[in-house]
């Protein structure tokens, strides 16, 4: 008995010396989908290009349904350790960012998601006609709402994302600006429930829109190890052979077709954000 006894205790002395060893971290992320999946690959990326001796790394989502707001709420009590989010100041004055735009300024070309009747209505429309006829639909809590606004759009916002599609295929607006890298996507996994949806072809909007990783104000050691992490995969490329492998079919897509790009001001912008590079995909 005092032999089985001392065998456990030698047993979990390894196990925790190892783990110890190891030094497993763990970190959890928000937000979670298909459409976010590059975004936690590149954070992982850059985690591996510091990672230590047998430093075990597990990212980890926050999969419960929480507004953006919300999980800024959890960043700062600790539910959660990394958020990938568009900047503004709000967001600079709450947590701490990493100031590399992760998307290369493609979340700010925004093309749309439309009913398939209204395409040549669309395409028969100028600037002056966009902003006084059509209506787009956004998340009120999406820090690109400001920006639409102010440039003169007519808006129509849910408290929430996924009603966006029911409301836009009822009727209650026109259309739902989505990133380059979003649109395609998110009704492919919706062609089911809304097959009179379609991505419209002959427009874009564009303002810059920086994406950052963030991280609680108290925690500049993660800040640091994410920048440091990807400086380091941008020196090598695998930061941009991973951009470029996410958004391979966008980016071939956009070179042949031949869209009205309307820029916009952003006023959301706090004073110091770098300039968008957007040479990776868009010249």
């Amino acid at each position: 008995m005092k032999s089985r006894l001392v065998q456990l205790a030698l047993f979990v002395c390894l196990t925790w010396w190892q783990s110890c060893w190891a030094g497993e971290t763990s970190l959890r992320y928000f937000p979670v989908g298909s459409i976010y999946e590059y975004r936690w690959k590149l954070l992982e990326l850059a985690l591996n290009r510091t990672q230590t001796s047998g430093e075990i790394i597990k990212l980890l989502p926050y999969s419960d349904d929480v507004t953006q707001n919300r999980a800024v709420q959890l960043l700062q009590g600790g539910a959660i350790d990394v958020i990938a989010l568009g900047t503004n100041a709000e967001r600079e004055a709450q947590m701490q960012p990493v100031k590399i735009d992760i998307l290369r300024g493609i979340v700010g070309f925004r093309i749309f998601v439309i009913r398939s009747a209204d395409q040549n209505r669309i395409a028969q429309m100028d600037e002056a006609a966009l902003k006084k006829e059509l209506k787009f639909g956004l998340n009120r809590q999406w820090a690109d709402l400001p920006v639409m606004l102010a440039n003169g759009m007519i808006v129509e916002t849910s408290t929430s994302y996924e009603p966006l599609f029911q409301m836009l295929a009822n009727g209650r607006f026109d259309a739902f600006p989505r990133g380059l890298n979003e649109a395609a996507r998110e009704l492919s996994e919706r062609k089911q429930i809304y097959p009179q949806l379609a991505v419209e072809r002959s427009k874009a909007l564009f303002f810059p829109f920086p994406i950052y990783f963030w991280v609680a104000r108290d925690n500049a050691a993660l800040a640091q190890r994410i920048e440091k992490g990807l400086n380091l995969a941008l020196a090598d490329g695998s930061f941009r052979r991973l951009f470029e492998t996410y958004h391979a079919s966008e980016i071939a897509a956009l070179k042949k077709e031949k869209r009205q790009v309307i820029r916009l001001n952003s006023p959301i912008l706090p004073a110091n954000t770098p300039p968008v590079d957007t040479s990776w995909w868009w010249q």
